[in-house]
């Protein structure tokens, strides 16, 4: 393609940058999703080496965006069906009876403090409150599968902590804890 061919079809395409950004906002769930989409499109579409001609590289650009828009649908199928994946293996999560809990190590309430805040909160909040996950959800504003997934982030990083600090007493349930509360405040 020479300079001048190439000018215009950037010049054809930016000319319709409004279009094209129109066109995506009614076909994706929000103006930002539209302007990575357009934006992907404008890069790949000027390195294409089948953009050659001004007169249909506003027919090509639509191809290029139906296909994009495909694409942007597949990865958020993907997404979806991971944090589905990880919402179902923490909701069938069986809280233990209330005299367990009463007798689970003390140094797991300590060593909450040293978990990240939002770690802290979803475990205090879901496992310590007993609230359900999608109420737990809905009071920070996210979807239930994003709360799940921070809830298994939570209780893995309090699991470590707890082997950290606690060593063979974290193998054996904590039930019988010969930890000292000194190690628990690491």
């Amino acid at each position: 393609m020479n300079e001048q061919t190439s000018f215009n079809v950037v010049e054809t395409l930016v000319s319709n940058h409004r279009q094209f950004l129109s066109y995506l906002e009614k076909r994706v769930e929000s103006r930002e999703a539209a302007e990575d989409i357009l934006q992907e499109a404008f890069v790949r579409g000027l390195d294409s080496p089948s953009l050659r001609e001004a007169d249909s590289a506003t027919a090509w650009f639509y191809r290029a965006l139906r296909n994009a828009i495909v694409d942007h649908y597949r990865r958020r199928g993907v997404e979806a069906r991971v944090l589905e994946q990880v919402a179902a293996e923490t909701s069938d999560t069986v809280l233990p009876e209330s005299d367990l809990m009463a007798a689970v190590c003390a140094c797991v309430s300590r060593l909450l403090s040293t978990l990240k805040p939002e770690y802290a909160q979803v475990i205090q909040r879901v496992e310590l409150d007993e609230i359900p996950v999608r109420d737990y959800a809905a009071e920070e504003q996210m979807t239930a599968n994003a709360a799940s997934v921070r809830l298994f982030r939570a209780r893995e990083a309090l699991r470590r902590r707890v082997v950290q600090s606690c060593g063979t007493c974290a193998e054996h349930g904590c039930l019988d804890c010969h930890c000292h509360a000194a190690s628990c405040s690491a």
